[in-house]
């Protein structure tokens, strides 16, 4: 499977729940290897919007005023679930564990 077939398609709790969409993906690079190996930490997901940050999910610093306001309002509500916390991926769903966490989706300041 490609990261383009998990975007867009819904995500689910435990109990059938629908939680929102995959809106990106949340990469790691490990090693000092040229290229580094990227490592697929987590998804995106957003409860309201099946469209992507336009590449400016990281952080609300670098993006223009207009822009940062409607990506706000679009996404808001969207969060980050680890990797660990999905307990099934298939070609049309996704479906978390129980208790899984929602995390921050914007990356700690200076990465």
């Amino acid at each position: 499977m490609i990261l383009s077939d998990l975007l867009g398609n819904p995500v689910f709790d435990d109990s059938g729940a629908k939680v929102g969409r995959v809106v990106d993906a949340r990469f790691r690079l490990e090693g000092r290897t040229e290229p580094a190996k990227a490592r697929l930490i987590g998804l995106i997901v957003s409860p309201r919007s099946a469209s992507s940050y336009l590449g400016y999910e990281r952080n609300s610093a670098s993006r223009p005023v207009v822009i940062d306001r409607l990506l706000r309002w679009r996404h808001r509500g969207s969060f980050l679930v680890g990797w660990d916390d999905i307990a099934r991926v298939s070609d049309t769903t996704v479906v978390l564990r129980r208790g899984y966490e929602r995390l921050e989706t914007a990356l700690p300041d200076g990465v």
